[in-house]
Formats: structure tokens, sequence, C-alpha cells
């Protein structure tokens, strides 16, 4: 197993990686709409995801992945309502590509996030 970790995305706010590398795939923790420097990306959740999205694109791609290689993604949202806007930004992010997801809300995300995202993918 092979750490991931990038100075492009927030660092882990906890005792875990922002993704871990085993047998060709990519194990991507949940990234919330910080910035690399810790602060955040706008109080929005458009802007969240935006950021969540871009969080993911930068581990991804140090571990030797990219969007193209996602073949899951799993959504946190702090309020279903927000489902739309935040579909529209994951869309835009993956275009054709259509990996597997699931989409939850959860009571309580880190730092009062309003949405949180994960993902699995192939190493490319």
């Amino acid at each position: 197993m092979k750490p991931v970790a990038t100075h492009l995305a927030p660092a882990a706010i906890g005792p875990y990686s922002q993704a871990i590398v085993h047998s060709g795939i990519v194990y991507c923790s949940g990234q919330i709409g910080l910035k690399s420097d810790g602060t955040w990306a706008g109080s929005d959740v458009r802007t969240q995801t935006r950021q969540c999205l871009q969080n993911l694109n930068q581990v991804l791609l140090e571990a030797g992945s990219a969007t193209e290689g996602v073949i899951r993604a799993t959504i946190f949202l702090a309020d279903m309502a927000d489902f739309s806007v935040v579909n529209e930004e994951y869309g835009s992010y993956f275009g054709d590509h259509r990996p597997a997801r699931a989409c939850i809300e959860a009571s309580c995300l880190p730092k009062n996030a309003r949405v949180e995202i994960s993902c699995i993918a192939a190493v490319l």
C-alpha cells in the first residue's frame, strides 16, 4: 500500500491519508470545500462542490489517475435539497464519464461542510 499526499489539496484533518493506492486502485478520502491552504473556497454548496472536485482531481493526479479513472464516487450532503446543484457541478466535472455513485444526506460533515465527496479510481 502506498499513501498519497499532495500540497495541491488540503492536508488530512485527522489520522488518515488523502488517498491510498493498492493493487492498481486509488482509494480517495473524502474531500470538502477547503482550498489547499485550509481556508473555505466559499460558503455556498456550488462553490464547495467545485472545490471538492478540484481537490479530488489533484489527489487523483498525484496517485497516477485522473477523472476518467474514477470507478465509483460517494457524495455526502448536509442537506438533500442541495442535490440538484451538486449534481450539476458533478456532471460538469465528469462530462461523458459516468462512474457508479451513491449520494446520501449526513446530519453533520467535517467542519460543517455542505458537501463531501470521495471516490475509488483505477491507476491509469
